[in-house]
């Protein structure tokens, strides 16, 4: 292939994520729902898993904590938004068996551009979207594991980066034995896909006493309609997310229906040239896949019954409750059938021009019919600063006696206008050098889903007592040493006696005498450094595999000189 038909697909991904983040590329932190960054997370017990809470947030935290010591966290956080979006396209490229340049530049299109990319960038499951780009990646390194039986060494960083959450790290690893279990591998590729999952697996071990999820949730975040599209057919076009908040206008009309026809029209198409040209151990990885995430985000929406069950009496059933999230693993199959089509289509045209126009054209549809996804999504991606109080709060914090840090109100989700009046996950007790106590109860059209902490309901009952003195004394004893209060957040805030250490329109930051800090069990720390080391040692021995590997070449180049 000449050069420039090597490079054009690289410049229309790096063109596409351009055009999709658009402002949230801009000067300032992005903040919505579940995205939460700022300038310095701080390396505390809770980012490693072992914090009062589910460890939700790991080992994404921990990455993020470590990496904007070096990397300050506005530039560490728009690097991981354009390098997913950039590195899911040219893995979607690679998979596609079509050589042509039309069926590559659709392949991208279709798996950069499309409701599920949008959906999870508007709740800011980012985590999800790194493992999102990824998949395709693991895909190509577990076919050459299966072809060669020596281990790609980049499977040893590309395992461990697509499981940066939970959900990421289980669809990562059903492509990882998708596409590469045999006969004689199956037992090293279980144990790779554990071993790049084991800080969640295990910190959420130690906690499995709270990991039962409230059954309300299992409906509430069943796979839904997208737009005018129903479930099942939400599904086919990679939509489906329970927040309808998040879901662009454009899915209300048409243009949804002509798309999800034409992705239909192109997969049939291009199933017979994709069949013909793949390997047949490919098409069943990708098989497999699509199966796997379409058969679990439907049980969520035909069976929610069940899916509650499992997450109220399983720990950490409550998993495979976000059904849309599942999607995941459906789109490599629907870009590369897309791809295929495209192809199949323009083999069919003789003349040169009309082929080329034809192929633009293809390649751009994704975009025309979901023309609300540009610019951060019509501008929905708008990058914030923190007001100065958040910094003043930090360090008062820093200074303060010993002691865990309650937040309040007792409520998960903040509205600031600060922050564009956009809805965010609270951001303070992020910003804080402690592990926090915060609500994680959820609201949904007024369904509360009940948390899982149990110091936050130690803590409202703490609240609930008569005066000032008493709720310092019931806090402190339970290890809260600082309480800091959003006031811009709606919600009751019970006043606590203590010193004040900062008072500003935004945040009042008080001192509770007579706290002792937390203690983590030294099982736990044992238990959670030793799922830590082999975490971090997965990398570490890719790289040595990879340094080892090109020196054996060059000797062996040497010698036959």
């Amino acid at each position: 292939m000449s050069d420039w038909r090597g490079w054009l697909p690289r410049a229309w991904s790096l063109a596409l994520a351009l055009l999709l983040l658009g402002p949230a590329l801009g000067p300032g932190l992005l903040l919505t729902y579940d995205m939460v960054w700022v300038p310095d997370l701080a390396v505390r017990p809770d980012v490693w898993g072992v914090g009062s809470g589910l460890p939700r947030a790991v080992p994404s935290d921990a990455v993020v904590a470590v990496l904007d010591e070096v990397v300050p966290g506005m530039l560490l956080q728009k690097m991981v938004l354009l390098g997913a979006l950039v590195a899911a396209g040219l893995g979607a490229r690679r998979l596609v068996p079509d050589r042509s340049l039309a069926a590559q530049l659709v392949a991208v299109t279709v798996y950069q551009w499309n409701p599920f990319v949008a959906e999870r960038l508007a709740i800011g499951h980012w985590p999800v979207l790194v493992g999102y780009a990824v998949l395709p990646w693991v895909l190509l390194a577990g076919r050459r594991w299966r072809e060669t039986g020596a281990l790609p060494a980049a499977l040893l960083v590309l395992v461990p980066l697509g499981s940066l959450s939970a959900s990421a790290g289980v669809a990562t690893a059903v492509a990882l034995l998708a596409a590469a279990a045999g006969r004689r591998r199956t037992g090293p590729v279980v144990l790779l896909a554990l071993a790049a999952n084991l800080p969640w697996l295990v910190t959420g071990a130690l906690h499995a006493a709270d990991a039962r999820t409230d059954a309300a949730g299992a409906e509430l975040f069943a796979l839904g309609p997208d737009g005018v599209l129903p479930p099942p057919l939400a599904a086919l076009a990679l939509g489906g997310v329970w927040n309808g908040e998040v879901v662009l206008p454009s899915r209300d009309g048409a243009a949804a229906w002509l798309g999800l026809a034409l992705l239909v029209g192109l997969a049939v198409l291009g199933a017979r040239a994709w069949r013909r040209r793949a390997d047949g151990r490919d098409v069943v990885a990708l098989v497999v896949c699509w199966a796997v995430g379409l058969a679990l985000a439907l049980l969520t929406w035909a069976a929610p019954g069940l899916v509650a069950a499992l997450a109220e009496h399983v720990p950490g059933g409550g998993l495979v409750r976000d059904g849309s999230r599942l999607l995941v693993l459906c789109a490599p199959l629907v870009a590369v059938l897309a791809g295929c089509g495209a192809g199949a289509v323009l083999r069919r045209v003789p003349e040169r021009t009309p082929r080329l126009v034809l192929g633009g054209v293809l390649a751009l549809l994704p975009v025309t019919l979901l023309p609300d996804a540009a610019l951060g999504l019509s501008g929905r991606l708008e990058p914030t600063t923190f007001p100065a109080s958040y910094a003043a709060a930090r360090d008062a914090v820093d200074g303060a006696g010993p002691g865990d840090v309650l937040a309040l109100p007792l409520s998960s989700y903040r509205q600031p206008s600060w922050n564009h009046d956009r809805k965010v996950l609270d951001p303070l007790g992020r910003h804080l050098p402690r592990d926090v106590v915060a609500s994680d109860e959820l609201v949904v059209s007024d369904v509360t889903v009940e948390g899982e902490d149990p110091r936050v309901e130690e803590a409202a009952a703490a609240l609930a007592a008569g005066a000032p003195g008493e709720r310092a004394e019931r806090l402190a004893a339970m290890g809260i040493g600082v309480v800091a209060v959003d006031r811009l957040a709606p919600g009751e805030a019970p006043a606590v006696a203590g010193r004040v250490l900062l008072d500003t329109d935004e945040l009042l930051v008080v001192e509770v005498a007579g706290a002792q800090a937390r203690t983590v069990p030294t099982s736990w720390t044992v238990a959670a450094a030793a799922a830590w080391v082999v975490w971090v040692g997965l990398p570490l021995a890719g790289a040595a595999v990879a340094l080892r590997r090109r020196r054996d070449r060059s000797l062996g180049n040497a010698a036959r000189a």
